[in-house]
């Protein structure tokens, strides 16, 4: 269901496995994504996470035997069903690591709410993304602050038509990083990143993501300013800050450097 190999390198790769299913959400996948970001998010072994999809599609959304079941829940069972899902996704966007998607096939639904948590994403030349929930009577409520972040108003015209838009169209609104024309120019993508990931120090890295997170659209109170000074002295006399400062003055390598 979740295939897992962590490598030398600290990269963690996590492959999405019900081909059967398109990849598709059910209670136990949910589970075990939830499980495996908040475990690998919080591990000293871990410098990167790569999220794939085995098979012909990174994910099809939503399970269609758990929306079955979901139909006959009441709306208290369903709205605490949705909260896991969300729980789920914020366990991804918020992760300490560094989290590349690599899409391809179908991406629908809550599919292209996974794709919008990772912080850099390439789409697979051929890939077709749907938000297809106002088709089925639902709406992308669980998803809708997710892939908002990532793609701004651009969300009312595809949340309203759930017609299907592809890697380029997915490229222009910030959805996805980077397009590949096959899975061996996504590999050396996803390989690119990690590169420049393991220049950094992984401490830094984690706390450069969270300034992302928590300042995105903020205005500029005074407030926020303190608070961005609180963040970057802390920083300036922490070990790895007082390392590679170290480092760059006397020309050497930090420890935390990967060739």
């Amino acid at each position: 269901m979740l295939d897992e190999t962590l490598d030398d390198w600290g990269t963690a790769r996590l492959t999405l496995n019900r081909p059967e299913r398109h990849n598709a959400f059910n209670a136990d996948l949910i589970a075990a994504l939830t499980e495996a970001f908040t475990r690998l998010g919080h591990s000293a072994d871990v410098r990167a996470i790569v999220l794939a999809g085995a098979g012909k599609s990174f994910s099809a959304g939503a399970d269609l035997d758990w929306m079955r079941a979901a139909a006959s829940f009441s709306e208290a069972e369903n709205q605490a069903d949705a909260m896991r899902l969300s729980d789920m996704l914020a366990a991804i966007n918020d992760c300490p690591k560094p989290v590349i998607v690599v899409a391809h096939g179908h991406v629908t639904g809550g599919g292209v709410g996974l794709v919008a948590c990772a912080d850099m994403a390439v789409a697979i030349e051929g890939t077709q993304f749907r938000l297809s929930e106002v088709r089925l009577g639902l709406t992308p409520a669980t998803i809708s602050p997710f892939v908002m972040a990532k793609i701004g108003a651009a969300a009312r015209r595809w949340f309203l038509t759930a017609e299907a838009f592809g890697s380029e169209q997915a490229l222009q609104m910030g959805l996805v990083s980077e397009t590949a024309i096959d899975a061996d120019a996504a590999q050396a993508v996803v390989a690119h990143w990690l590169a420049h990931i393991g220049q950094a120090a992984p401490g830094a890295v984690a706390d450069a993501k969270r300034l992302a997170l928590d300042f995105a659209a903020a205005d500029i109170t005074d407030d926020l300013r303190e608070d961005t000074a609180r963040r970057i002295a802390a920083r300036r006399v922490s070990a790895e800050g007082r390392e590679g400062i170290g480092a760059f003055l006397n020309k050497g390598k930090p420890s935390w450097v990967i060739e």
